[in-house]
């Protein structure tokens, strides 16, 4: 979405932020269904979008953390909005961080829907019969080794991810 749609004085002027809760509230009435003192943000529930807020603010929509940034910093982010806790609902501009779309990867705490173990950076190798960790880095895969238990390829890998993903807060 284009931030020049929306400017951080519009922002305030109908809506109030509390960075401590990360919530937004209506300070106007700007629609029939929205009264001056009403919850602004709503939990988006389905989609590729599901577990953000989201703000209706002059028919369009924005997603609540990068609002956020707007009331707070009074520009638009430059790059993505990381959630430092990797948590969409937590809007806290504690927990809100302006970063590219590499680093904002490199935060993810939990394994892809695929991976069998629950285990982030550990597979299954059939062919050893051991479990592998493998971490990305800059768009290549690096093995990190063959284990015997998946933890202890999950320990390998968080290893490496404490070293070469300057975004992980794990």
């Amino acid at each position: 979405m284009n931030g020049s749609i929306l400017t951080a004085a519009r922002l305030r002027e109908l809506l109030d932020y509390d960075p401590e809760t990360g919530m937004f509230v209506r300070k106007v009435r700007t629609a029939q269904r929205h009264h001056a003192g009403d919850r602004a943000d709503f939990l988006i529930k389905s989609g590729n979008q599901k577990g953000y807020y989201r703000v209706s603010i002059d028919s369009r929509r924005f997603l609540a953390h990068r609002l956020a940034w707007l009331y707070v910093h009074g520009e638009w982010p430059k790059q993505d909005i990381d959630h430092r806790d990797s948590d969409r609902g937590n809007n806290r501009i504690a927990n809100l961080r302006d970063v590219s779309n590499e680093v904002n990867r490199q935060n993810i705490r939990g394994p892809m829907s695929s991976n069998r173990c629950g285990l982030l950076g550990v597979f299954y190798h059939a062919q050893t019969r051991k479990w592998r960790a493998r971490i990305q880095v800059k768009r290549r895969g690096i093995h990190l080794g063959l284990f015997v238990t998946p933890e202890e390829a999950h320990q390998a890998y968080l290893v490496a991810k404490r070293k070469y993903h300057e975004g992980c807060t794990i």
